[in-house]
């Protein structure tokens, strides 16, 4: 303990008064009284409530933090609310029986209310003022917080947070609103600011960029100068990211109702090619290729569908944006291997899907699904017979249906958009009229003219006479 007590001593004698670094500094706190803003008790969670008041009846102190209350400020709903607490993560599990410990980079605590889950963190410290070992605080080589379990004061976790309009506080024991790092003006005037040096809170979480990135289409704001400045330079950061994480990512920013935005900002920042290095290759610099543009029309069509509360599935989206490169890769198989076409598909599907799954852990139930959209596209032409039919009954048909709309509109081809028209026909006939469709296809096939076609009689020998 003696030897702990001189470092620390001895770190903080060693710095020069000009070089105090900002996280010794104590912010200046700003208090809101319940008649001065909007959140009322009415508009949080039960289950939110009921935490925060058992910590508060044990003796811990414990507020409502980042975007619920960002939200709640905004006037919008919130779809989760975080709550952060003095006590350590073990206090809140005897707390709660309906806790689990969660986190290796840092510990959580997540009580469970049936499919409501109320997250809740102890109070972060500034890793920079500790002597710890490697089970609480770890940095890595690049910069990165491997392990940040470093407990603190409420006024240490606010600087500790990544943007300011995420760093307020409520709490329910008074019902006011407190401000450590100047959030509320930043959420009045629409700008996302990153807490602290920028270039060292996105070494230490490269996550932090597309957070920002996020937020900004999210929430309509502007990025402020001095956190957008290193992005850029920063971007290939996201490759040390786990790709498990940034599938969650990906998600949270395309599948959200505001993925065509985020997908604009994404390139802007040089962000999309480290998430999509499959796709980002066949950029153009037109941006009016038939990829480009698919990639636009099905982000704009799942924020449509969103924002109208109707159901999205990712594998279609990943289906959409990933065609056009299994397309290239399935021609250059065919072409350098000289294989069937069919062949060459097959093995693009799986070098695409292993290149995408890299960058961004894809799971294999969602591939699964991208594979059988993908064939469906092989099948769709072949319409003669029985096939419509058993085709229709499949369960990925009207995804791959979808697609192939999408692909008659990117490509601007009379065929594939001939073919569209058949198949939206068809799917809205009656069996009868269906019926006659197939026979007028089989009538007009190449092959059942070559079947119909009168056969030439040889000519009559001459016998001699």
């Amino acid at each position: 303990m003696f030897t702990r007590v001189a470092n620390f001593c001895r770190k903080v004698l060693n710095r020069e008064e000009s070089e105090t670094p900002e996280v010794l500094m104590q912010p200046k706190i700003t208090i809101i009284p319940r008649e001065q803003h909007t959140i009322s008790r009415k508009d949080i969670s039960e289950n939110a409530l009921k935490v925060l008041y058992r910590l508060n009846k044990a003796g811990y102190e414990a507020l409502l933090v980042g975007g619920g209350v960002r939200d709640l400020l905004l006037g919008a709903r919130p779809k989760d609310f975080d709550v952060t607490t003095s006590a350590t993560p073990e206090q809140v599990r005897k707390l709660f029986r309906n806790c689990r410990l969660v986190g290796r980079r840092f510990r959580l605590a997540h009580v469970m209310f049936g499919p409501e889950i109320i997250e809740v963190a102890t109070f972060r410290g500034h890793h920079e003022l500790h002597d710890s070992d490697r089970t609480t605080s770890q940095l890595g080589q690049n910069g990165m917080l491997l392990r940040d379990n470093i407990f603190g004061s409420i006024e240490e976790d606010a600087q500790r947070r990544d943007f300011t309009i995420n760093s307020l506080y409520y709490n329910a024991a008074d019902f006011t609103i407190r401000d450590y790092v100047g959030g509320l003006q930043d959420l009045q005037e629409g700008i996302i600011r990153l807490i602290g040096d920028p270039e060292t809170r996105y070494r230490e979480d490269p996550v932090r960029m597309l957070r920002a990135v996020r937020f900004a289409a999210k929430l309509n704001m502007t990025i402020s100068p001095e956190t957008a400045e290193p992005i850029p330079r920063l971007a290939s950061l996201i490759n040390d990211v786990p790709p498990a994480r940034l599938f969650e990512e990906s998600l949270k920013m395309l599948q959200a109702g505001y993925g065509y935005r985020t997908y604009q900002l994404l390139c802007q920042y040089q962000l999309f090619q480290p998430l999509f290095p499959a796709i980002a290759r066949y950029f153009t610099e037109q941006g009016d290729s038939p990829m480009e543009r698919i990639i636009t029309r099905v982000l704009k069509n799942t924020d449509s569908r969103l924002q109208n509360d109707l159901r999205v599935n990712p594998a279609f989206l990943f289906a959409a944006v990933y065609w056009y490169p299994q397309q290239e890769m399935a021609q250059k198989i065919a072409h350098e291997g000289g294989l069937t076409w069919f062949d060459a598909f097959s093995l693009a599907m799986n070098d695409v899907l292993d290149e995408a799954c890299r960058s961004l852990a894809i799971p294999k139930r969602i591939t699964t699904i991208i594979r059988d959209i993908w064939q469906l596209q092989l099948r769709l032409s072949r319409r003669q017979g029985k096939r419509a039919w058993k085709l229709m009954e499949h369960p990925k048909f009207r995804a791959a249906y979808d697609l192939l709309e999408m692909r008659a509109e990117a490509e601007r081809n009379p065929e594939l958009q001939r073919l569209t028209q058949w198949w939206g026909e068809f799917q809205a006939a009656t069996p009868p009229a269906q019926k006659d469709m197939l026979n007028q296809l089989g009538d007009d096939s190449p092959a059942r003219r070559r079947r119909h076609r009168p056969r030439r009689r040889a000519p009559k020998r001459e016998g001699n006479s």
